[in-house]
């Protein structure tokens, strides 16, 4: 959608506690509201989802942190000085979660390309299969008859955000109940969640169904239900009972991260995207031009998540204070080669960006503008230099480094 929306309408406020304004000042002030519960209460009541009119057991940040318009770092940063490490570890923990699933998926980017393929091949098989497509837009449309799931179906299209514990239940009523291809139900996801995010997603719907740990699933059961959400839903005798893990007849190979840290000539064209909105803590160095690049057709995202995207790139651009530009197309290199001509340089720069759709854009980009001459230069952030290497098998390998990561990040 092109359309910028007022960050303050309807759309945008799921609740009176929690407004998700695509602003960094907006991120700041959630998590400096969320800080008092970030320590015992979090790790008491993190589990249970009471809805879009209460937030209070859980942070709420992710759409900030997606997009890095608060980073990581701030957020253990402001966490450790207010309970120190050990009480708020099991949030601390959370937020290193996030960075484990970006680390995977780079170093095994085969299971985004298989994704990619396997979404195309179960979006034909819908075309060709009219009870499967039947089945589908039941479970879009949230009149699939099991109460809870269509309440967070509506849910999720009305404020772009579902609690981590129902994604966890609507993710397995999605494969094991409704038997339903998980890649349509990832893709449902990333298309409304202001905090959709490539490696997230995709892995976690990966776990879910018993592929990324292999023959380990998740099976939601009812009285788990009652118990997190108090009451509000009860679906005895609605969901499969018993449930087989799923299982793929191809194994993603390990590939070595080929990411360093980076140094930028003066004269460089800064590239901010909506994967990080704080670009003067990743590109701090002058430069000669900065230009916000938004996709307009490759995600195919709803108006809500779109509207964020593109509220939070803008906000990434005003706070730089220096002349720019804002560009919705899905021909990157064009628009790059433009900006870098303007400001009459051949160096363009952009923060690092894992594996997912705005990496491709920025791939595809490369060759037309290696033809013109115009080097791109990603540029990662000293936090992931350290926690993605730990990424390599399950999220225990990192969760035993947390200690040392914090405290070479000083914290």
């Amino acid at each position: 959608m092109n359309t910028f929306q007022d960050s303050n309408s309807a759309q945008s406020r799921p609740s009176d506690d929690v407004a998700f304004v695509p602003t960094r000042a907006a991120g700041l002030a959630r998590l400096e509201a969320f800080l008092p519960l970030a320590a015992k209460h979090y790790a008491t009541r993190r589990n249970y989802a009471l809805g879009p009119s209460d937030y209070s057991t859980v942070s709420a940040l992710s759409p900030w942190i997606r997009h890095r318009l608060i980073s990581e770092e701030e957020v253990l940063e402001y966490t450790i000085a207010r309970h120190g490490p050990e009480a708020a570890m099991a949030f601390i923990q959370e937020v290193f979660w996030r960075s484990y699933f970006k680390g995977w998926l780079e170093q095994h980017p085969s299971v985004w390309k298989g994704y990619q393929e396997e979404l195309q091949h179960a979006r034909d098989a819908l075309d060709q299969n009219i009870h499967r497509r039947t089945d589908y837009q039941s479970a879009v449309r949230g009149q699939t008859g099991i109460a809870c799931f269509d309440h967070w179906c509506h849910e999720l299209k009305l404020t772009g955000y579902l609690h981590n514990h129902i994604r966890m239940w609507f993710a397995s009523i999605w494969i094991f109940t409704l038997r339903l291809p998980w890649h349509l139900g990832a893709d449902f996801f990333m298309r409304n969640l202001i905090d959709g995010d490539p490696a997230s997603n995709t892995i976690s719907w990966r776990w879910v169904a018993g592929l990324h740990t292999k023959g380990k699933h998740y099976l939601a059961r009812p009285d788990n239900i009652v118990k997190f959400t108090q009451g509000m839903f009860n679906p005895a005798g609605q969901l499969a009972r018993d449930a087989e893990a799923l299982v793929e007849d191809c194994d993603h190979p390990f590939v070595p991260l080929n990411v360093t840290p980076t140094s930028l000539p003066s004269d460089s064209v800064h590239v901010v995207t909506a994967e990080d909105c704080t670009p003067e803590q990743v590109l701090s160095v002058t430069n000669a031009g900065t230009i916000g690049l938004r996709c307009l057709t490759t995600e195919h995202q709803s108006a809500l998540v779109q509207s964020f995207k593109q509220g939070a790139v803008r906000d990434a651009l005003m706070r730089q204070n220096k002349p720019y530009d804002m560009v919705e197309t899905d021909t990157w290199a064009d628009a790059i080669l433009e900006a870098s001509e303007t400001a009459g340089t051949s160096h363009v720069a952009t923060a690092f960006t894992t594996v997912g759709p705005i990496a491709s854009k920025l791939a595809a980009a490369r060759g037309p503008l290696s033809k013109e001459g115009v080097t791109l230069t990603l540029v990662p952030r000293r936090y992931d230099l350290v926690t993605w290497p730990h990424a390599t098998k399950g999220f225990f390998k990192l969760k035993k480094k947390i200690p040392q990561i914090l405290a070479d990040q000083g914290l």
